[in-house]
């Protein structure tokens, strides 16, 4: 089952090495992982995706929960929530043919052409993964893909509940 993590923790050197080594010890494979500092200098939030056995799971999170620096974990796939991942890709634009293509399913896939070379375009696009994995699919029928890279999934819970100290 895939399942989508948001840790609230201290903003310490270390704090990200111990939690990915919980998922380590565990071998537990971690599908993404995006970090950042909050609205809160001292404070860091992690967002992971994984997949796997709910009991390793369920045991992951409560070691998680113990550690020193760790303030909160919340199970975002357990609740109403918002995801979105950003995707960047670099695709050969050639001919006039495969420039109007790129240009067209990056506007139905809203995204946004952000650099254009003499044969390469880079797009951005956001969404959920099955929205990237549509678009990187498509395109690739339609050009040749340099280079893809994605930031992996950030989420947050839908309402008035927050991740706080």
């Amino acid at each position: 089952m895939r399942r989508i993590l948001a840790i609230l923790l201290e903003n310490e050197p270390g704090s990200l090495s111990r939690i990915v080594g919980l998922f380590s010890q565990r071998a537990f494979n971690i599908e993404s992982l995006t970090v950042a500092p909050t609205d809160e200098p001292s404070l860091s939030r992690i967002t992971i995706a994984t997949t796997g056995d709910d009991k390793v799971l369920e045991q992951i999170v409560k070691q998680v929960n113990k550690l020193v620096d760790v303030i909160k974990i919340t199970d975002l796939t357990e609740r109403p929530h918002v995801e979105r991942e950003l995707l960047l890709i670099k695709v050969l634009a050639m001919t006039d043919k495969s420039r109007t293509e790129v240009k067209r399913v990056t506007d139905i896939f809203r995204g946004a052409i952000i650099d254009i070379g003499k044969q390469v375009y880079t797009v951005q696009l956001t969404g959920d993964s099955d929205k990237l994995n549509a678009f990187i699919k498509t395109l690739g029928n339609e050009t040749e893909i340099i280079e893809v890279v994605r930031s992996g999934c950030v989420g947050i819970a839908r309402g008035e509940k927050a991740l706080r100290v």
